[in-house]
């Protein structure tokens, strides 16, 4: 039996909304803005299927996701299919020149690992680490559209 939690963080970019899109589409790219994920592969056989690993200290995990609803420029959702149970959706609102991203992600506590550590303690843990995460894809986003205008 899990228990799921959910924790979802938005910010602004100062980036078209097209740029912001255009960086979180490219699933393979997440790690270098997201501190916990060690790696994104898009699988060749289904473009829609990738497999996610999870790094941060000892603890390691993976899963296959599967993209379950695109609307360019609005909304990716996903949804594992193997591995570590999660889903969520990241979510692009047009400021006329910058944009908010909305990350969502919900993801469920194994019974044991849940008697183990304080929920409470965890959800603040992934929460700011999802806060920084943003901080650290406005950076980079701030830095591509830089490049891009050279």
């Amino acid at each position: 039996m899990s228990n799921w939690l959910e924790h979802s963080v938005q910010i602004e970019v100062a980036v078209p909304i097209e740029l912001s899109w255009k960086l979180w589409s490219d699933l393979e790219q997440m790690p270098r803005w997201m501190k916990w994920i060690d790696s994104v592969k898009i699988l060749e056989e289904d473009p829609d299927l990738s497999r996610w690993k999870l790094a941060t200290g000892s603890l390691e995990f993976s899963w296959l996701s599967k993209i379950t609803k695109i609307v360019p420029h609005q909304i990716i959702q996903w949804e594992s299919v193997d591995g570590l149970p999660n889903r969520g959706a990241v979510r692009f609102y047009d400021r006329h020149g910058s944009s908010i991203v909305k990350l969502t992600i919900s993801y469920a506590i194994p019974g044991i690992l849940g008697q183990l550590m304080d929920n409470l303690f965890l959800g603040r843990a992934v929460e700011s680490t999802i806060e920084a995460d943003l901080e650290r894809f406005r950076e980079y986003a701030l830095q591509a559209h830089a490049d891009s205008s050279i």
